[in-house]
């Protein structure tokens, strides 16, 4: 099955989708305390029409933000074009794929995969599908937060390792 896939950490494939990365700092980012309180309902930053306006462009997601226990938001939406790498957007299968360090959800549009979306564990590797058959000119708001672990004894800063946009054709 023919694939092309966009780095999303690479100006120039991001131009393809009219995508900017965003990041904020906080589970509610803003907030006192980053938003860190007890029984919080939710954090709007997962929201599709969230307004990251104001937050910090982020030209390269591999850069460790902080250090120790904290969260951050990573925010990017994208655009379909008509083809990516000579490749047809229209009715081809698209994936979101990341590696959240180290612990990451991956929001699309508001919503979260309850299954594919929330990543278990330290530095695992997630694919959502954003779409069975794509269409040019969608649009997709994709949410990543992330968090760093281990909880008890965090190292490091948050960051994710890479982010991927792929289309893989069908045999449809």
């Amino acid at each position: 099955m023919p694939r092309v896939a966009l780095d999303l950490n690479d100006a120039s494939d991001r131009a393809q989708v009219k995508g900017e990365w965003r990041v904020a700092p906080g589970l509610v980012p803003g907030e006192e305390n980053e938003g860190l309180t007890a029984r919080l309902a939710a954090s709007a930053a997962r929201l599709a029409d969230y307004d990251d306006s104001g937050w910090e462009v982020c030209g390269n997601i591999r850069q460790s933000l902080s250090a120790g226990f904290t969260f951050a938001w990573y925010r990017i939406a994208v655009e379909l074009p008509e083809t990516v790498n000579g490749m047809a957007v229209e009715g081809a299968r698209l994936w979101f794929e990341t590696n959240a360090d180290n612990y990451g959800e991956v929001w699309v549009n508001g919503e979260l995969d309850r299954t594919a979306g929330a990543i278990v564990g330290l530095n695992n590797p997630q694919r959502i599908e954003l779409a069975a058959a794509a269409e040019p000119g969608a649009t997709y708001a994709i949410a990543c937060l992330v968090a760093n672990g281990p909880l008890a004894e965090p190292r490091g800063g948050v960051f994710l390792r890479y982010a991927y946009l792929a289309l893989e054709a069908t045999d449809n």
